[in-house]
């Protein structure tokens, strides 16, 4: 059995990737991440070229991830939260998901359907709501990625959130903008000190969860092979 890890963020190493690498290890199973870090992912462009084989035609660095998809027997999408919505890339690697869904030949499509997943989702300023979408600033990049999940028939096992660190706390201007996520998130006197930059390692309880729904992701896997025996 193996569990295929996707940090959707374009920023490496950081809390979405490391959020993945948590769930993946508590399984204890064989498991890939990759990072989209530096990859070029187009949005579906709905040229229907997948229609007869399932084949995405569009020529990307999505190419080489579409058979580790397909192959895996469970997912783990980290995604974050970028201007109130789900990230640019997270999204158009989920939209891929497209040349999975046809059946030309009537014999039952949905590809992905019944794989399991798991959702890793981060987002800058934690528990804020975001305004307009009566969501928490880290749940609405997991909502948007369940909706993907739901269209493709893929199992949720569960979700972990975790807060990340706004790019206003590197940008160099994150004390004197006046829109500054510094200042939106921990007040407008917020001076910007290591103590109160959201990383992975301050949040326990979140890297509890995540280690939980590893386990949880190993035990549902598990009962699914021995259920085919």
């Amino acid at each position: 059995m193996k569990v295929l890890g996707i940090s959707g963020s374009p920023r490496k190493s950081q809390t979405t990737e490391g959020l993945v690498k948590t769930v993946l290890d508590a399984t204890g199973l064989e498991t890939e991440l990759i990072s989209l870090h530096g990859k070029k992912i187009n949005g579906c462009i709905c040229c229907l070229g997948c229609v007869e084989d399932n084949i995405c035609k569009v020529q990307d660095d999505y190419i080489p991830l579409m058979d580790k998809v397909l192959k895996a027997d469970a997912i783990v999408i980290g995604a974050a939260n970028y201007f109130g919505r789900l990230n640019a890339l997270s999204h158009s690697f989920l939209e891929r998901f497209y040349c999975f869904r046809h059946d030309k030949d009537g014999h039952g499509g949905m590809r992905l359907s019944g794989k399991l997943g798991v959702i890793a989702s981060v987002g800058g300023g934690g528990e804020w709501e975001m305004p307009g979408r009566d969501s928490k600033m880290y749940e609405i990049a997991g909502e948007d990625v369940k909706g993907f999940f739901d269209y493709n028939e893929i199992v949720l096992v569960g979700v972990v959130e975790a807060q990340g660190a706004v790019p206003c706390f590197s940008c160099g201007y994150g004390e004197i903008c006046s829109v500054s996520g510094v200042k939106a998130f921990f007040g407008q006197d917020a001076k910007i000190t290591p103590e109160i930059i959201p990383c992975l390692e301050k949040q326990p309880e979140v890297i509890d969860k995540a280690k939980s729904l590893g386990k949880t992701l190993r035990e549902r896997l598990t009962k699914n092979y021995k259920d085919k025996e």
